[in-house]
C-alpha cells in the first residue's frame, strides 16, 4: 500500500459542522422543496425532546411531517419495511433521520425501498441500488457510527440472523447537519462504545487494501482526536470541547472508512450483531486488539503510523514489541472507559463460533482486510476474544 495508488474515488455529502447546525434543518428541507418529511428516529432520542423541537420548526414553516420511531439497535429488515409503508402511505417526499447509526441506517433502507420498489434484502452487496433514494438529511446524535456521511447501510436480516451490508452511492445522505450539542445526552457507556466504533473505523480504513492518501489523512487525524478527547467525553459528558472533538473524530473516521471500506473487525462484529444482536461498538472494541495483532505482519509500517497517532509507539521499537504494545494499549484503553472484557459478557456460546466465523467470512468488509484469513483462523480469533 505504498508508492503509486490506482484510481480512487472520494464521496461525501454536504456537511454543516458545529454547534447549532441542527437549526438549519428547515432551511435545507426548503432547499429541496420538500412538503412532507418522514422523520426517522428511535424512542430514546425522541424522549430527549430534540425531535419534537425540530419537527415544530418544520411545522412553523408549513412543512408536514410523519414520525416513525419504531427502530431498535441493530435495525431490522421488518422495521425498514414498516417504515417504507408509512412513507408511501403518508405520501412523503423526503426523509429526515435524527439519531445514532440505527435510525440513519433504517432511514437509508426506507429510502431505497420507497424509490426502487424492491425489498431491502435485494440491495445487499455493492452498488445494488439502481434508483436514487428521496432527499435525505441526517442529524446524528452519537459520535461514532458516521452513518450520516457514509455510503454504508447495515440492516439485520432477521430470517437469516445476519447483518447485511449495503454499500452504494445512494446511501450517502444529501446533507449532514453535524451538531456536537446533540450528543450531550449520551450516557457514558454509549459514548465509550460509539467512540471505539469510530476508532475501529479509522484503524481499519488506514490498513485497508483500498486506502488512499486522502483517506489516510482523515484516518490518522481521527485516531489523534479520539486519543485526545474520548476519555474526557466519557468522564465529563458536558465537556463541550471533548464533545466537539469526538464529533469531529467521528466525521473524519467516516470520511476514511466510507471511501477506504473496512476489514475483518467489522466483518466479525457484523456476524455477532446478526446472530446475538450484540452492541456493535462494544464488539468492535473487544475484537480490535486481536485483529491488529493478527494483521500486524502484513502491514507493520501502517500499524506503526497508527500506534504513533494513538500515542503508544516510540521510535525504533522492534516489530514484535510494537505489535504487543498496540494489543496491550488498545485493550487497556477500552477497559479504562468501561468496555466489557471479552465476548463472553454478551452471552456468546462458544458452540456458535463456527457459525459466526462462516458468516464473517462472507461479509463484504472482509474483502479489504490486509490479510486473507481462513475460516479456521477467524474461529481462533473469536476464541481469543471470548
Amino acid at each position: 500500500m505504498s508508492g503509486i495508488h490506482s484510481l480512487r474515488k472520494f464521496a461525501a455529502p454536504e456537511v454543516i459542522f458545529g454547534n447549532g447546525a441542527r437549526f438549519l434543518l428547515t432551511k435545507y428541507v426548503q432547499n429541496f422543496s420538500l412538503s412532507h418529511c418522514l422523520v426517522v428516529t428511535d424512542k430514546g432520542v425522541r424522549a430527549t425532546g430534540l425531535v419534537d423541537d425540530l419537527v415544530a420548526s418544520l411545522h412553523e414553516a408549513g412543512i408536514r411531517t410523519t414520525i416513525f420511531d419504531d427502530i431498535s439497535p441493530n435495525p431490522r429488515d421488518d422495521q425498514a419495511r414498516k417504515g417504507t409503508a408509512v412513507f408511501l402511505d403518508s405520501r412523503c417526499d423526503g426523509v429526515v433521520a435524527i439519531g445514532g447509526g440505527s435510525p440513519m441506517d433504517a432511514a437509508k433502507a426506507i429510502g431505497f425501498m420507497a424509490t426502487n420498489g424492491s425489498d431491502v434484502i435485494s440491495f445487499e452487496g455493492v452498488d445494488k441500488v439502481e434508483s436514487p433514494a428521496p432527499p435525505m438529511i441526517c442529524i446524528p446524535t452519537t459520535a461514532g457510527t458516521s452513518a450520516d456521511i457514509s455510503q454504508f447501510c447495515i440492516i439485520n436480516d432477521t430470517a437469516r440472523r445476519l447483518k447485511i451490508a449495503i454499500v452504494a452511492q445512494a446511501a450517502i445522505p444529501d446533507v449532514a447537519l453535524i451538531d456536537p450539542e446533540c450528543t450531550y445526552s449520551m450516557p457514558p457507556a454509549l459514548t465509550a462504545a460509539t467512540g471505539m466504533d469510530a476508532l475501529t473505523h479509522a484503524f481499519e480504513a488506514y490498513v485497508s487494501t483500498v486506502s488512499s492518501p486522502t483517506t489516510d489523512l482523515f484516518a490518522l487525524d481521527a485516531v489523534r482526536l479520539i486519543r485526545k478527547y474520548l476519555e474526557r467525553a466519557v468522564a465529563q459528558p458536558d465537556d463541550a470541547v471533548a464533545r466537539e472533538g469526538m464529533m469531529r473524530a467521528s466525521m473524519h473516521a467516516g470520511y476514511a472508512f466510507s471511501n477506504a471500506i473496512l476489514g475483518a473487525v467489522h466483518a466479525m462484529a457484523h456476524s455477532l450483531g446478526g446472530v446475538l444482536d450484540s452492541p456493535h461498538g462494544e464488539c468492535n472494541a473487544i475484537l480490535l486488539p486481536h485483529l491488529v495483532r493478527a494483521n500486524f505482519a502484513s502491514v507493520s509500517e501502517r500499524y506503526r503510523d497508527l500506534a504513533r497517532a494513538f500515542g503508544i509507539a516510540e521510535a525504533g521499537l522492534p516489530d514484535d514489541v510494537l505489535r504487543q504494545g498496540l494489543f496491550d494499549g488498545l485493550q487497556a484503553y477500552s477497559r479504562g472507559i468501561g468496555i466489557p472484557e471479552g465476548l463472553r459478557v454478551m452471552n456468546m456460546d462458544k458452540a456458535l463460533i463456527p457459525k459466526l466465523a462462516k458468516t464473517a467470512m462472507q461479509d463484504a468488509c472482509m474483502l479489504t482486510n490486509p490479510r486473507r484469513f481462513t475460516q479456521a483462523e477467524i474461529e481462533e480469533l473469536y476464541e481469543e476474544a471470548w
